[in-house]
This record gives structure tokens, sequence and C-alpha cells, in this order.
């Protein structure tokens, strides 16, 4: 199953399995209530992804980030909250 949902997101993406893992790490090991971490993660992810953030989007998804407002539904998707964590900053890009 961790195969398949990774091969669906690199699918859907073009973000590898490491690339994940990677950003997963950085938030585990950060604190992803830091408003700096977490704009560091956006920088990052939508430059891995080609997608473009504006100013106020990045602060609208540090502000949920922030205040516990993120999305729960996609839960059901991953399995551990380190990985959680990424899927839900990846969502709201």
């Amino acid at each position: 199953m961790n195969g398949n949902l990774f091969n669906r997101i690199e699918e859907k993406t073009k973000v590898s399995k490491d690339t994940i893992i990677s950003l997963a790490r950085k938030l585990q090991d950060g604190d992803y209530k830091n408003e700096n971490t977490l704009r560091d993660i956006i920088h990052e992810l939508s430059f891995i992804t080609g997608r473009e953030v504006s100013e106020e989007k990045e602060n609208k998804i540090i502000d949920m980030i922030i205040q516990d407002k993120v999305p729960k539904d996609i839960e059901k998707y991953v399995w551990d909250k380190q990985t959680k964590r990424l899927a839900n900053i990846a969502s709201l890009l």
C-alpha cells in the first residue's frame, strides 16, 4: 500500500518518493508550528512541483497550519504523522 500511495503522488506531482521522504524528515525534525520552517517547506514544495504560490496563499497556508485548521480528510491516505503533515501542506498548494 505504501508504495502505491507514493506511486500515485509521484504520478500526479512528479515528485519522487525520496524527495517526499526527505521533506517529511525536515518536517519531523523541524517545528512545523514555526513560520520560518513552514515558509522554507512551502518554497521547496513550490519549486519541486513547479507550482507558484502567491504571498497571500503562502500566508493563508501558514495560518491554517499554525491554527490547526488543515483539512483532515487526507488522513485516510496517509499512514504516519510525518508524512501526514507533508501531504496536508502539499494539498494546500
